[in-house]
């Protein structure tokens, strides 16, 4: 089934979640460690980036600086759909809520400060209702 493009309708239809536990970004000049399970995985020139539960950067001793919440909006948006991470972005940063996005192919992944998550999702849920 092809993703939302028209932007009403996807902001309408946010329905965001957060996702248990809490998650931190690691990065390492090599490959992930055997055995760990990233959320998301990013290959950029200074190292591997991943996301990963604090559980596990915890148990292999891995460095990490931010603790995020985990939330995913369940609108099943395109890929090629215009101006709905401006407008998720824009809704957190009037609200002074830092915020990093994943595309998946079905849904966005939004990583925001642990401490924030329900800030966050009051006011995505303001954004959905402010479209309906």
């Amino acid at each position: 089934m092809a993703g939302e493009r028209d932007l009403d309708k996807l902001l309408s239809g946010l329905h965001p979640v957060r996702n248990p536990g809490r998650y931190v970004y690691c990065t390492l000049p090599g490959r992930v460690p055997a055995g760990l399970r990233p959320v998301v995985t990013v290959a950029e020139p200074e190292g591997v980036t991943f996301v990963v539960a604090q559980e596990e950067a915890d148990a292999l001793g891995l460095p990490y600086g931010y603790v995020a919440a985990w939330l995913t909006l369940r609108v099943h948006s395109a890929l090629e759909a215009v101006g709905l991470t401006a407008a998720v972005a824009a809704a957190l940063a009037d609200r002074g809520i830092s915020c990093n996005v994943v595309a998946g192919f079905h849904h966005d992944h939004l990583f925001v400060p642990a401490d924030e998550a329900d800030r966050a999702l009051a006011a995505l849920d303001s954004l959905a209702a402010s479209r309906s």
